[in-house]
C-alpha cells in the first residue's frame, strides 16, 4: 500500500452520467467523447467541445496559450474560460488576441475555430496519444488514471458502448505500457442493471467482463469502514464516555445482538475500538440492510430501472439515521427501522402501499415501525423474522427490558396480523404485498439455460414442423439427408447438406453480412430469425 501511494499519479474521478451529453449514448463514440471531455478538463482545456480543447491545446504546445489568454482578456474584458463559451458572438476578439500572439493578421484569424472545428476528428487511438503524451511529459514512473463511476449502468443496454469501453481500456494499457488504468463502477450482480435485454446481450457483457482480471468488489465490511470514518468519527469526549459504555456492556454485546433458530449470523462487535467506531449502530446492520436493499431491488421494489446498492447511498440512507436520532442520549441506539425513511423516496408508490396505509390508519405507532422492520427483511435471505430476532432489530438501549421489549414486539405483531399487513406460518412473521406479483417477478428472473431453449427450438423446427429427415432433389427422384444446426450447434449426424438456424440468442445474430460471407461455398441453407 505504501509503495501505491508512494507512485506519483493523477486521478481522474467522474461520474459518467453527469459528464455526458444528453443525446450523447445514442451515438457511436459517447463514452469517448465522455472520456476526451474529462481529459481536457483536467488539463484545463475546453471539455465541452474538442475542437475548442484542441485549439488550446496546440497554443500551448507553442507556449502561447497563457499569453492568448492574457490577450483575450484585454481586448474581451473578460476572461477566456467564459469568452469560449460564447465563440460565436466572440469571434472578433478572438481573432484579434490570436493575431496579437502569433502575428496572424486578424482577417486571417476570424475563422480560426471555424477551421478546427471542420478538422476535428476523435478516435480512440488519438485519444490514447494524447493520454500518451502527457503522461511522458511528467516523471518516469508518473500514472494517470481514469476512475468512471455508475459505468455499470450507463453503459448497460448497448453492446457498441460496451465494446467502446472494452477498446478504450485496451489501448490505453497498450499505448502507456501499464500506465494509464481505467477503473469503472458496477453493480456486482450485473444482472440487476442489464434487465431484459437479453440472455445473449448479457453474454456479450460477461465475454468484455472476462478481459478485465482485476476485480475490486466493495463488501459489506468496505462499506461499514467508509460509513464510519465519513459519517460516524467521534471527538475526545465521545471516544471516551462511549469507551466507558463499551466497559460496562462487553459482556452483554454477544448475546444481545445473537439471531436466533438457523437465522444466518452476522458480526457482532469486535473491540473497544470497533464499538466506538459502529456507534450508534450495531455491526449487523450494515450487512443486513445492504442485503435487504439489494433484495428489494431485485424484486423490483424501486423506481426506475437501476438502484445502487453500494456506499454512496448506503452512507446517505445511514446519515439521515443518524439525523434522526440526534438529541437522544448517548447509549442510545439506531433501530433497524429507521433505514426505511432514508429509502422510502425511492421505493413505488404500491410496493410501500402497506406501510402508508398502516401510518394513516394504526394507532400504535411501534406496531408501524416493526411493520417496516419486516418490510426491509423481506426479501433477506437465510433471516428468520420470528420474535427474538425482530426484537433485536427494534432494540433501543443497551439495558433495555428484553422481556417487556419482547412483550410489546408480540403485541405488535398480533395486531398486523389480525390487520393483514403481515401473515404468520409457524413462528415467523412476513411482510404481505401481493403474492401474484411476486411469483410473477420470481418467474421472470429465472433464466433458462441456452442449451435447453435450442433444444426446444430443434424439436419445434426439425421435428414438428419440417418433419421430414431428408431433402428431395426437384429434378430427380433421389432424397438427400441433411444435418441440423442451430447457432452453430450440430443436432444429430453430420451429412453433406445442411439447415442451420441462426436464433436472436447467437453472438454474431447481428451481423447479418458476416454470418453471409462465412456461409459462402458451403452446401448449407442459413435461416436468420429476427425474433421469437
Amino acid at each position: 500500500m505504501r509503495k501505491a501511494v508512494a507512485i506519483p499519479a493523477k486521478s481522474i474521478l467522474f461520474n459518467i452520467d453527469q459528464k455526458a451529453d444528453v443525446t450523447s449514448k445514442t451515438e457511436f463514440d459517447a463514452l469517448l467523447s465522455v472520456f476526451s471531455k474529462v481529459f481536457n478538463e483536467a488539463r484545463g482545456y475546453y471539455g465541452k467541445q474538442g475542437y475548442i480543447a484542441q485549439f488550446e491545446k496546440e497554443l500551448d504546445e507553442r507556449g502561447l496559450y497563457t499569453a492568448f489568454k492574457t490577450e483575450y482578456e484585454s481586448v474581451a474584458g473578460k476572461p477566456w474560460e467564459r469568452g469560449r463559451e460564447q465563440v460565436i458572438l466572440e469571434r472578433k476578439n478572438i481573432a484579434i488576441a490570436y493575431g496579437k500572439v502569433t502575428g496572424a493578421s486578424v482577417e486571417n484569424s476570424t475563422n480560426i475555430l471555424d477551421l478546427y472545428r471542420q478538422d476535428y476528428k476523435l478516435s480512440i487511438d488519438d485519444f490514447s496519444q494524447e493520454v500518451k503524451a502527457f503522461i511522458e511529459q511528467k516523471s518516469s514512473n508518473f500514472r494517470l488514471n481514469f476512475f468512471v463511476d455508475e459505468v455499470g449502468q450507463y453503459i448497460a443496454d448497448n453492446v457498441k458502448l460496451m465494446t467502446n469501453l472494452q477498446t478504450i481500456a485496451e489501448s490505453l494499457a497498450t499505448k502507456c505500457q501499464g500506465r494509464s488504468w481505467v477503473i469503472v463502477t458496477a453493480q456486482e450482480d450485473m444482472e440487476t442493471v442489464l434487465g431484459e435485454m437479453g440472455n445473449h446481450r448479457t453474454k456479450d457483457f460477461s465475454k468484455i467482463q472476462d478481459r478485465f482480471a482485476n476485480r475490486m468488489k466493495l463488501t459489506s465490511r468496505d462499506v461499514a469502514e467508509v460509513i464510519q470514518k465519513r459519517l460516524l468519527t467521534k471527538n475526545e469526549d465521545g471516544v471516551r464516555i462511549l469507551g466507558q459504555i463499551y466497559e460496562q456492556q462487553r459482556h452483554n454485546l454477544p448475546t444481545l445482538f445473537r439471531f436466533s433458530d438457523g437465522s444466518r449470523d452476522f458480526r457482532n462487535f469486535q473491540d473497544r475500538n470497533h464499538f466506538i467506531d459502529c456507534y450508534p449502530f450495531i455491526p449487523y446492520q450494515f450487512t443486513l440492510f445492504q442485503s435487504a436493499i439489494r433484495g428489494l431491488s431485485i424484486h423490483s421494489a424501486f423506481e426506475g430501472k437501476h438502484s445502487s446498492v453500494g456506499e454512496r447511498s448506503m452512507l446517505a440512507v445511514f446519515r439521515k439515521v443518524v439525523i434522526a436520532i440526534e438529541g437522544q442520549e448517548i447509549g442510545h441506539l439506531a433501530t433497524f427501522d429507521l433505514m426505511f425513511q432514508g429509502i422510502r423516496s425511492t421505493l413505488k408508490s404500491n410496493i410501500q402501499s402497506g406501510i402508508t396505509l398502516a401510518e394513516d390508519n394504526l394507532n400504535n405507532p411501534f406496531a408501524v415501525r416493526l411493520l417496516k422492520a419486516l418490510f426491509l427483511v423481506k426479501y433477506v435471505e437465510g433471516f428468520k423474522a420470528n420474535l427474538q430476532n425482530l426484537s433485536i432489530l427494534m432494540l433501543e438501549e443497551f439495558e433495555q427490558d428484553i422481556s417487556h421489549l419482547q412483550n410489546r414486539v408480540q403485541e405488535g405483531l398480533n395486531l398486523l396480523e389480525h390487520q393483514t399487513y403481515i401473515q404468520r406460518t409457524g413462528d415467523l412473521y412476513e411482510y404481505l404485498t401481493d403474492k401474484e406479483k411476486d411469483i410473477e417477478q420470481e418467474i421472470k428472473n429465472t433464466e433458462l439455460e441456452d442449451n435447453r431453449i435450442l433444444d426446444a427450438l430443434n424439436n419445434l423446427i426439425f421435428e414438428e414442423i419440417l418433419k421430414t429427415a431428408k431433402i428431395r432433389n426437384q429434378e430427380g427422384t433421389q432424397d438427400y439427408q441433411f444435418s441440423r444446426k442451430i447457432d452453430g450447434i450440430l443436432y444429430k449426424r453430420e451429412y453433406e447438406l445442411s439447415i442451420q438456424i441462426i436464433t436472436p440468442f447467437f453472438w454474431q445474430h447481428e451481423q447479418e453480412k458476416a454470418l453471409q460471407m462465412e456461409n459462402m461455398g458451403r452446401d448449407e441453407l442459413l435461416s436468420l430469425l429476427i425474433s421469437f
